[in-house]
């Protein structure tokens, strides 16, 4: 039988690691403002420098599927330099965070 206080203990690690996890939209703002801008234009010092598509562009967006910007994110891009120009967040994002990202990405477009 499983004590009580070990039913809190992970009950309280259950809470606190729901608690702690980042919204869609933060993770927006931590990890892809500011290349791509709040409004996803790229238009940031950063963006522009490194390249970033303007993911309001209907055109640009209409070249990638989900699993192609799931696979840019997890693994960054490089260009035919061997530049990186945006990092890899496959070490800081899950799968269904960066699938949540996508999401917003999409919505730029609409």
């Amino acid at each position: 039988m499983i004590s009580a206080s070990r039913i809190f203990f992970f009950a309280t690690l259950l809470v606190a690691s729901t608690a702690s996890a980042a919204t869609p939209a933060e993770n927006w703002e931590t990890h892809c403002a500011g290349c791509h801008g709040a409004d996803g234009k790229a238009q940031t010092r950063i963006g522009r420098k490194a390249g970033a598509k303007d993911l309001t562009d209907k055109a640009n967006q209409a070249k990638l599927t989900d699993a192609d910007i799931m696979k840019l994110v997890k693994g960054g891009r490089i260009n035919a330099k061997g530049e990186e120009k945006m990092e890899s967040f496959s070490d800081r994002l899950s799968d269904a965070e960066i699938t949540a990202l996508i999401q917003i990405v999409r919505n730029f477009a609409k």
